[in-house]
C-alpha cells in the first residue's frame, strides 16, 4: 500500500511532520522553572541573634578565632518559614562580614525547642517568640506594678509545654514583701531569685545563666530591660517607668534579640535572650499533656486515671485526687498536686 497521492507527493503525511508545530520562543532562552532545590552542601551554620526590617543578624564561627557577625536576608523558598532568635540557620553566599555584604539564609537547623505564644486562648495561630532556648527567666515586681499570678503561671505553662526549664526573678522586693506572692509558687520545682534597689543579685543569676540560653519573659515595666543591661554591659536596652494612672508599664524592647553573657573573669558564658515586654500571654497552642509530662512523680500515678481525665480538682475518678484524699501523697506532694491543677485551670479561666 502506497502513501503518496496522485501527483506522488506525500503531502498526507504533513500531519505527523513535527516540524509544522507551532511552538513559542523563548525570548529569555531560559530553562523551564523547576521544584528540584539546590542542597547547599556549602553552607555555614550560624547563630540567628536578631532580625530588624527583614534583615537578620547571624553569628557566624560562634566560639572560634574567626568568630564575626555577618548581615543575611531570607531565601525565597523560607517565605513561609518562620526564622527567630536563637535559630541555627544554614547561611550562604557573601559570609565574610564586611560592610555592605548580604549572606543568605537557605534552611533552618531543626530546633530543640520552641517557645510560642498566642493571641488569646481561642487562637490557634502560633506567634514563634524564640527557638533553642533551655531555659526561661521570668521577671516579675513585687510591686509598682503589682504582680499577676495568672500570667506567671502563663509564662510556666507556655516554657513547661516547650521543654524549658522555667526560673523567677521577683524584683523591687524593697517596696513590698514577695512573700504571700511567692506562696502561690511553693508546688513547683522553680529556682526563686529576689532582687532589690541597690541590692540585685546579679552574680547569682549569671552563675544560673552559665552554659544556658535563657529567655526573658516579664510584663513592661518590671525591670527585665535593667536586669539585663547589668548582666551584659553595653547591652544598651531602653528603660522605662511605670504610668502612676493605669500601674502599666511602657513597652520599651521592642525586639527580641540575643546577647552574649560572660561570667567575671571570663570562667563561662551563656545566651540571654531578651523579648519586649508582653501584658498576655494566650495558650491555645499547648498540649496539656506536656504540663503533666513535668510533673514527673504525678504523671506516673496519672496512669491510672480514666481516658480523658482532667486531672482537675473537680474530676472524677482521677487517680490523682484518690492519692491525695487517701494521705498518699504527703505534704509536699499535696502542694505539687495544687500548682498542676491551677496550671491545667488556666486553659479555661481567662484574666
Amino acid at each position: 500500500m502506497s502513501w503518496l497521492d496522485d501527483d506522488g507527493d506525500d503531502d498526507e503525511l504533513d500531519d505527523f511532520d513535527e516540524s509544522q508545530i507551532r511552538t513559542r520562543p523563548n525570548p529569555k532562552a531560559n530553562r523551564p522553572r523547576t521544584k528540584r532545590r539546590p542542597a547547599h552542601a556549602d553552607a555555614t551554620i550560624g547563630r540567628v541573634l536578631g532580625v530588624d526590617r527583614g534583615r537578620y543578624s547571624v553569628l557566624i564561627g560562634e566560639g572560634t578565632d574567626d568568630e564575626r557577625t555577618i548581615t543575611a536576608a531570607r531565601a525565597r523558598e523560607l517565605r513561609r518559614t518562620p526564622i527567630v532568635t536563637g535559630d541555627a540557620a544554614r547561611v550562604v553566599g557573601d559570609t565574610s562580614g564586611d560592610g555592605g555584604t548580604l549572606g543568605r539564609i537557605v534552611g533552618i537547623v531543626e530546633r530543640t525547642s520552641l517557645l510560642r505564644r498566642s493571641a488569646d486562648d481561642t487562637d490557634q495561630v502560633e506567634r514563634v517568640i524564640v527557638a533553642n532556648a533551655d531555659q526561661m527567666l521570668i521577671v516579675v515586681a513585687a510591686a509598682d506594678p503589682e504582680p499577676r499570678e495568672r500570667l506567671v503561671d502563663r509564662y510556666l505553662v507556655a516554657a513547661l509545654d516547650a521543654g524549658i526549664r522555667p526560673l523567677l526573678v521577683v524584683t523591687k522586693t524593697d517596696l513590698t514583701d514577695p512573700s504571700e506572692f511567692l506562696r502561690h509558687f511553693e508546688g513547683l520545682d522553680l529556682r526563686v531569685f529576689t532582687s532589690a534597689r541597690g541590692r540585685m543579685p546579679v552574680d547569682e543569676i549569671g552563675a544560673a545563666l552559665v552554659g544556658h540560653s535563657t529567655v526573658f519573659v516579664g510584663h513592661s515595666g518590671v525591670g527585665k530591660s535593667t536586669l539585663v543591661n547589668a548582666l551584659v554591659p553595653g547591652a544598651g536596652r531602653a528603660t522605662g517607668h511605670v504610668n502612676e494612672v493605669t500601674g502599666r508599664g511602657r513597652h520599651t524592647s521592642s525586639s527580641t534579640v540575643s546577647l552574649r553573657y560572660v561570667a567575671p573573669g571570663g570562667s563561662g558564658s551563656g545566651w540571654v535572650i531578651d523579648t519586649p515586654g508582653v501584658r498576655s500571654f494566650g495558650l491555645g497552642h499547648v498540649d496539656p499533656a506536656n504540663i503533666l509530662a513535668a510533673f514527673t512523680e504525678l504523671a506516673a500515678i496519672a496512669e491510672d486515671c480514666p481516658r480523658g481525665c482532667t486531672h482537675r480538682a473537680d474530676a472524677e475518678d482521677c487517680a490523682l485526687n484518690e492519692a491525695a484524699v487517701a494521705g498518699e501523697l504527703g505534704e509536699a506532694g499535696l502542694a505539687r498536686l495544687e500548682s498542676l491543677q491551677r496550671l491545667l485551670a488556666t486553659f479555661s479561666d481567662k484574666f
